[in-house]
């Protein structure tokens, strides 16, 4: 069972800006309300009855998604008051009180399920996140998230991986340069140096770059890399390698290329992920923190008598 933590709950803000945000949002709520909103609530419900609700957890996990939480109910339902009883990257066991609405009970059944699909797929996230980042541990390996993720969902399911305890990788195709196999389909080992110099510079003329990185999969590419300046390449993605192999590159890299950061990829997971970080690899990305993590339950309880 893991332990409760105190960290830190990241931002949002970083990740995805409010004003994206409340227009995804608002799509979400769309596809539940349609039109026409909650017909069944509005024919059974009277306008004025006031309810007390409590989000709780039914599975142990790590949470995520609070803020999300504030601004569905800040669009759907601006009447109901929201107090939050846990924090983000915080652990919970089933039965955990995540938080409470009060206000019109229309309000809070018009929002109810929007705010559960997105609080159960971001902890969701976090859970699976956590566990690989707990398989690391002994080690100065950090979990990357990749852009393996749910279309429309990236940015939020991005910063559910920090809340993990993982990194995020770059935002997508657009602001940070990772040359990958198909990329280099045709260069031989000798030509890629010269090759990534120019694609660099070029990519530099046109954007701004959080990094740049090259995947590898054989050790006479990343041999080939290390006789760049340091400047050029700001990491190797090390592809589907054994940690054995891994571990002799981590040894090439402290000898020739101390400042170049190494990554991990390829069918990690957290049986798995223990020994590539022992390796003496930087990052290990995972795609499975995103594309296989499953959904967290969390349900949505009118407390008893309340009005």
């Amino acid at each position: 069972m893991p332990t409760r933590t105190k960290a830190a709950a990241p931002r949002l803000a970083t990740h995805l800006h409010p004003a994206h945000l409340d227009a995804l949002l608002k799509v979400f709520l769309v596809e539940d309300l349609g039109d026409v909103g909650d017909v069944t609530s509005d024919a059974m419900i009277p306008a004025a009855r006031q309810a007390t609700a409590v989000v709780r957890a039914r599975g142990a996990g790590t949470l995520s998604g609070v803020p999300v939480m504030q601004r569905v109910i800040a669009l759907g339902a601006p009447k109901v008051r929201l107090r939050v009883a846990m924090r983000d990257g915080q652990s919970f066991r089933a039965g955990d009180t995540i938080a409470t609405l009060q206000g019109p009970l229309r309000g809070i059944l018009k929002v109810e399920r929007t705010l559960l699909n997105l609080l159960g797929r971001m902890s969701g996230v976090a859970t699976a996140t956590r566990r690989m980042v707990d398989g690391t541990r002994g080690t100065t390996a950090r979990i990357r998230d990749t852009r393996k993720t749910t279309p429309g969902l990236r940015a939020l399911e991005k910063y559910a991986v920090v809340c993990g305890g993982g990194v995020s990788h770059r935002g997508g195709l657009y602001d940070a340069f990772l040359a990958k196999d198909n990329h280099l389909d045709g260069l031989s080992p000798k030509q890629l140096p010269a090759a990534i110099v120019a694609a660099v510079a070029k990519a530099r003329r046109h954007a701004s770059l959080a990094f740049v990185m090259v995947e590898v999969d054989t050790a006479a590419q990343f041999s080939a890399l290390l006789t760049l300046p340091r400047g050029v390449v700001d990491a190797v993605l090390l592809d589907n390698m054994t940690p054995a192999v891994m571990h002799r590159l981590v040894a090439q890299r402290d000898r020739r290329a101390p400042w170049l950061q190494l990554e991990a990829s390829g069918g990690i997971n957290v049986r798995s992920v223990g020994a590539v970080a022992r390796s003496g690899v930087d990052f290990i990305s995972s795609g499975a923190i995103t594309h296989s993590s499953p959904q967290v339950d969390f349900g949505l309880d009118i407390a008893r008598g309340a009005r």
